[in-house]
């Protein structure tokens, strides 16, 4: 419950289109994708736990949450074994990182450290991310640009311009993912002094956030991409995936609270099927 399954796609999307991509330039690297593939879900579970242990000390889960049921603040696991699962995971993750290390060199342990860094004090520490209104941010960059093109750089060990182009496209759905959940828990957030964007610029700015970021990610990314490969144009049949987009707009404009919960798994669902899309189109 605490590693949050429904949310886990943002982990692994960005994986597959990198793979993607480096296929397209005949550089796929199979035991890279699969080192990448579990290091992202370790650092996202990591996250997940960190944020469930973070937000039961800091008071911000209470009984008037909406969202699904947060493990600590329900009492199923206790603070110190969420604590202690939290290090064990971040820990792993080094396993395949290591591997990725061998591949990639420096430019892998700054990403290592900075995405296990940022999973902490995305609720933790004296200034967390989530609670100054930056988790947009961090989910767009380390979810988007620098998962899709490391996992790029890791299998053809160069930097690529389009890989990281190509990584806004998961990063702004990821970042629906979270403004979805931002939305959900506006009214309780703002009790506990937790400063989201949904808490700083209302809610009508949080369903235009989603609005924009699905359109942005599920259009405009592949269309600027094929152009500026001139090619690719398979890739385009991602486009497709904003025809349901637009039903979960209409959803996330006109549901409140606890109702906004399915929108969490329906977003992460329409993101790898955007995934899978597009990356199948970008090889044909």
């Amino acid at each position: 419950m605490a590693a949050r399954p429904k949310t886990l796609p943002a982990g692994l999307t960005p994986v597959i289109i990198g793979a993607a991509l480096a296929r397209a330039d005949s550089r796929f690297h199979l035991l890279s994708v699969l080192a990448a593939m579990v290091a992202s879900i370790l650092i996202q579970v990591g996250t997940n736990f960190a944020n469930d242990y973070f937000d039961f000390v800091k008071g911000t889960d209470t009984e008037e949450r909406v969202g699904p049921a947060r493990a600590t603040q329900k009492g199923l696991v206790a603070p110190w074994v969420m604590l202690m699962a939290t290090i064990l995971v971040f820990a792993l993750a080094c396993l395949p990182g290591y591997y990725l290390i061998l591949r990639g060199g420096i430019p892998i342990i700054v990403i290592g450290i900075l995405s296990i860094f940022c999973g902490v004090l995305y609720t933790g520490g004296p200034y967390p991310l989530g609670y100054l209104g930056l988790g947009d941010v961090f989910v767009l960059i380390f979810f988007g640009p620098v998962a899709v093109g490391g996992t790029y750089y890791v299998q053809a060990q160069d930097w690529d311009s389009l890989a990281l182009i190509a990584g806004l496209a998961p990063g702004l759905i990821s970042m629906a993912i979270l403004t979805v959940n931002n939305l959900r828990d506006a009214d309780t957030d703002v009790k506990t002094g937790k400063k989201t964007l949904a808490v700083r610029f209302g809610k009508t700015f949080a369903r235009m956030e989603y609005a924009v970021t699905m359109f942005a990610g599920m259009v405009l990314v592949p269309l600027y991409l094929c152009y500026m490969s001139e090619g690719h144009y398979g890739a385009l049949a991602s486009c497709l995936v904003f025809i349901p987009g637009l039903m979960a707009i209409y959803k996330v404009f006109t549901l409140n609270g606890a109702d906004l919960n399915i929108m969490l798994a329906q977003t992460g669902k329409l993101l790898m099927i955007f995934s899978i899309l597009f990356s199948v189109g970008w090889l044909l």
